[in-house]
C-alpha cells in the first residue's frame, strides 16, 4: 500500500509540474502525452493501493503479481511518455506500449487472482 501510496503522490506532483511549469514550454501535444502519462499513472498507483489491501486477504499468486504488474507499466508508460514530453525522443513511443501490455497483464492477473480466493472474488 505504501508503494502505491508513493506512486500517487509522484503521479499529483507530476500532474502540477505539467500543468504549472511545462505549458508553454512544451508543444500542446506533447503537453496531452504528459497529461495522458499522469492519467495512467495515478489510476494505476491507486489501484496499487487496492491491491494492497486485497493482498492481506488473499493468497492468490495473482493479486500480488498485479501490483508489480502495476508498477512496470507505470515506470514504462509514464517514463516512455514523460520522457519523450521532456526530451523530444520520438522512438520512446515504440517502446510505450510495454507498458501498456503490463496494464492489461496486471488487470488480467487480478481478475484470475480475485476469481482464486476462497470466496470467489465476489466480494
Amino acid at each position: 500500500m505504501s508503494l502505491g501510496s508513493g506512486l500517487a503522490f509522484l503521479a499529483v506532483g507530476l500532474g502540477a509540474f505539467g500543468t504549472h511549469s511545462l505549458r508553454g514550454k512544451v508543444s500542446d501535444p506533447n503537453l496531452q502525452v504528459w497529461q495522458t502519462a499522469v492519467q495512467y499513472h495515478m489510476v494505476h498507483a491507486v489501484a496499487i493501493v487496492l491491491v494492497g489491501i486485497l493482498a492481506t486477504n488473499s493468497t492468490a499468486k495473482g493479486v500480488r503479481m498485479a501490483g508489480w504488474l502495476f508498477t512496470a507499466g507505470i515506470a514504462i508508460f509514464g517514463g516512455t511518455l514523460y520522457t519523450l514530453t521532456l526530451t523530444n525522443l520520438r522512438w520512446l513511443g515504440a517502446i510505450t506500449p510495454i507498458g501498456g501490455l503490463c496494464f492489461l497483464a496486471g488487470w488480467a492477473a487480478l481478475c484470475l487472482g480475485a476469481a482464486q480466493s476462497p470466496d470467489g472474488g465476489s466480494r
